[in-house]
């Protein structure tokens, strides 16, 4: 006990005295901002804004449970820079909670909403920002990551998590292979019938022209009449042409 003492009272004389013009003006630059956390948990809201505080946020952190008692405790603070709004669990996907989104980023309008929730998913993602949000932040990254996508929402921009540019991008490399999905669908061999029945042409010549046999011909088209659980060619062309549009065709 006698040790632990005499290691506070060093730290204490020994440590240099800073100029209180310093000081304040530091007070002065880190508190010309705020950012206002909402969370109903205490312990979890008072956590995360004793974390933002340690990590250079640049900016004074309020912690309240409800956007109410920030109404009432607004003016003991800097003006409002962001809002941080942590959802946990919740999805914003749930009318309740969009609902609530769209209000507080229709009253602040001047000041972005952020959103902190335990999900990735592209649909929630994409749903807040049409909600008004102008930043989603998952609570799988650091606290550093956090900090920064505060801080760039702050300064104008939008922060998504780079897991859900990734999965937009794979939708549109998808959407751009689906321009020949008979490949996929069917056989090598089948994909080239089911192009030409779509195009109307008789068995004969379908044989002729794949250099195949009129039976084999046959036992492909039924073969594609029940992958597409069709009744007769006609209908095989129809739904080939219905689900594959103007596609390119398999072979050329």
């Amino acid at each position: 006990m006698g040790s632990t003492i005499g290691l506070d009272n060093f730290a204490s004389t020994n440590q240099p005295e800073i100029p209180s013009s310093i000081s304040s003006r530091g007070n002065e630059l880190a508190e010309s901002e705020c950012l206002l956390i909402l969370d109903g948990r205490a312990l979890d809201r008072e956590c995360l804004a004793s974390a933002l505080k340690d990590h250079d946020l640049g900016m004074a952190v309020a912690a309240m449970g409800t956007i109410e008692e920030w109404r009432i405790k607004k003016d003991a603070y800097p003006p409002l820079a962001a809002i941080l709004f942590n959802l946990g669990g919740r999805k914003v996907t749930d009318h309740s909670i969009a609902d609530e989104i769209r209000l507080i980023s229709s009253e602040f309008n001047s000041s972005p909403l952020i959103l902190l929730a335990d999900t990735e998913d592209l649909a929630q993602i994409l749903t807040a920002l049409e909600c008004g949000a102008r930043g989603y932040i998952p609570t799988s990254v650091g606290i550093d990551v956090c900090v920064e996508a505060v801080n760039l929402a702050a300064a104008g921009g939008i922060f998504v998590p780079a897991s859900s540019v990734l999965s937009m991008r794979h939708l549109i490399d998808s959407g751009s292979r689906d321009t020949r999905p008979l490949t996929t669908m069917f056989t090598h061999r089948q994909a080239e019938v089911a192009q030409a029945l779509r195009r109307g042409k008789a068995n004969k010549i379908i044989a002729y022209e794949l250099n195949l046999r009129e039976s084999t011909v046959k036992v492909h088209i039924r073969n594609i009449m029940k992958k597409l659980k069709a009744t007769n060619r006609t209908e095989v062309a129809y739904k080939v042409n219905d689900l594959f549009g103007e596609g390119v065709p398999a072979g050329e």
